[in-house]
């Protein structure tokens, strides 16, 4: 049953569509009444057609009110309108409406804000582009494909505003602890901290410039070139390779700089409130349809403050990590038996060693990187030649779509989101290269933008497929979780109920009850297996995950 919600002037519009995909039984709530109406229908397993989950949906749970499934016709718009599997162009393509909105501000959602999240689209509007998309699934000739596609996508939405409500536990004083004993006491606002004001003062020292403001990269790079430091720039890479002492204080300054001014204190008082990090989550906010953040930094969590991410009482953290996932996705969609048996043996790194494609596992892994990013020099353009003798499929899946970027060409995922094309100006150099009167220099940088577009789309579609597994097990694993039970403990904290709390590309964390632990451990794994065969039946690849429990994350 698909259940349309859709904004009126005075409330509400909730209908249930008939096998055309029409309103049917249109009835008009007050905001106050949805909540209550959609806890109703519930039991009933609906799926809930909107424009918009993430500003549908925060309200409702806001309300206490959670939903199995829904349709977020925004972003399957998103993918429908470009990908070459949907032949049969949407009724409502070129409708500004229907493009992606940005999220909704970081503020705690009410009912009222449901007033303006359907942009004033009607239930007609609604209902017709429902319509629309589901007929574009129809005729396309990869229908189960892309069905399965926009079903993720939609519970991927669902899964977003989820985690921000639920939230990540986290432990502020143990947090403040952690800043202090790398930082010094927490600073006055404006100041930095003591050790890195000591760090400071020694850089300044070694560098003879005691007015040097180390946080101004133009000052910075100015002051080394005066000490005679022949860098080209401040980045890590290039001071590393200088034997000077103000090296080390330098790297050991950025360093905790990029600390404080990431996750520091600031960072603590606006995202972590009442023991939980509440980042802002935008699902597939990558044009691969990886997952990006509005705020708060959730894709960014660093190992060092990782330590205050702590359990509720009673409770564990069950953290699941997809073992190179990128490369077993590449084995299952390029068909390469060979590489799909490497995949069975554990750490596909070390099989390549095995294999004799690289003397050790360092080196079998740049190689691997490279074949993924299209690297041709240094030790991936040295062990590319072994890499396609051994996985010639593999290589050569990645080879083609890096011919098909560079003449401009558009690719596609496994399941069906296609890359951008390129720029008018990356076609234009093309063009102007091509002519008889295009100089040498030309002729250079079209062929360099050439080569950087085929580099994108050759990874384009092992990332974009990498995400499409990710979402697969993130829907399968919250629909597991719910049929776990239990109940929700206080301001949306896990309490005895197992609930996903942190998703990061191939990584998912569950705070459960400690007597749920291994019951959500199954759960994580089965949710594995389960995406690998969804996407790719019953081709022989082994998606491995890693999966601890521990009270703290940073002991996973």
């Amino acid at each position: 049953m698909d259940v349309a919600v859709a904004a009126a002037e005075d409330g509400v519009d909730v209908a249930v569509l008939d096998g055309d995909g029409r309103p049917t039984t249109a009835q008009r709530l007050t905001w106050s009444a949805l909540p209550a109406h959609v806890a109703r229908l519930e039991p009933d397993e609906p799926r809930w057609v909107w424009a918009d989950t993430s500003r549908c949906y925060p309200a409702l749970l806001a309300a206490g009110v959670t939903v199995a499934r829904g349709q977020d016709l925004r972003q399957c718009h998103a993918v429908l309108s470009r990908s070459t599997y949907a032949t049969s162009p949407l009724a409502s393509t070129g409708d500004p409406r229907w493009e992606p909105r940005q999220p909704a501000p970081d503020v705690e959602p009410t009912l009222l804000d449901l007033a303006d999240a359907v942009d004033a689209l009607s239930l007609a509007d609604v209902a017709e582009e429902h319509r629309a998309q589901q007929e574009a699934v129809r005729l396309s000739a990869h229908a189960a494909r892309l069905r399965l596609l926009l079903a993720a996508e939609s519970a991927g939405a669902l899964a977003g505003a989820e985690l921000t409500h639920v939230g990540l536990p986290f432990d502020a004083a143990e947090h403040d602890r952690l800043l202090t004993r790398l930082l010094g006491p927490r600073p006055l606002p404006g100041a930095r901290p003591r050790v890195m004001e000591d760090l400071a003062g020694r850089i300044r020292t070694e560098l003879g410039a005691p007015t040097l403001n180390p946080d101004s990269a133009p000052d910075l790079l100015r002051a080394l070139h005066s000490a005679g430091v022949g860098v080209d720039s401040t980045r890590q890479w290039d001071l590393a390779q200088v034997d000077h002492p103000v090296v080390a204080p330098l790297l050991e300054y950025k360093k905790l700089a990029r600390l404080h001014g990431a996750n520091g204190w600031s960072w603590l008082s606006t995202w972590v409130v009442d023991g939980r990090f509440r980042p802002g989550y935008v699902p597939s906010g990558v044009v691969t349809g990886r997952w990006a953040a509005r705020g708060g930094g959730a894709l960014q969590l660093p190992k060092q403050v990782r330590g205050a991410v702590v359990a509720d009482p009673g409770s564990v953290l069950v953290v699941a990590d997809a073992a190179q996932l990128e490369p077993r996705v590449l084995a299952a969609m390029s068909r390469d038996e060979a590489m799909a048996a490497a995949s069975r043996r554990g750490d596909l790194y070390q099989a390549l060693v095995d294999d004799g494609v690289a003397d050790t596992r360092a080196h079998a892994k740049v190689a691997m990187l490279g074949a993924l990013y299209g690297a041709t020099s240094g030790e991936s353009g040295r062990l590319m030649p072994r890499l396609q003798r051994s996985y010639p499929a593999a290589t050569a899946y990645v080879e083609r779509a890096a011919r098909a970027g560079e003449a401009g060409e558009v690719v596609t995922t496994w399941l069906g989101r296609s890359s951008p094309p390129p720029t008018e100006a990356w076609r234009e150099a093309q063009r102007w290269s091509a002519l008889p009167e295009a100089g040498p220099d030309e002729r250079r940088e079209a062929r360099t933008r050439a080569r950087d577009w085929g580099r994108f789309t050759r990874n384009f579609v092992v990332q974009g497929t990498a995400a499409e597994w990710a979402l697969c097990w993130l829907a399968d694993l919250r629909r597991q979780l719910a049929a776990l039970g239990g109940h929700d403990g206080a301001d949306g904290a896990a309490g005895r109920r197992a609930r996903l709390v942190y998703f990061l590309h191939d990584e998912v964390i569950v705070e459960a009850p400690v007597e749920l632990a291994d019951a959500v451990a199954d759960a994580v794994r089965s949710a594995a297996r389960r995406a690998g065969q969804l996407l790719f039946g019953t081709f022989p690849v082994e998606f491995a995950l890693d999966v601890a429990c521990a009270t703290r994350y940073a002991d996973a």
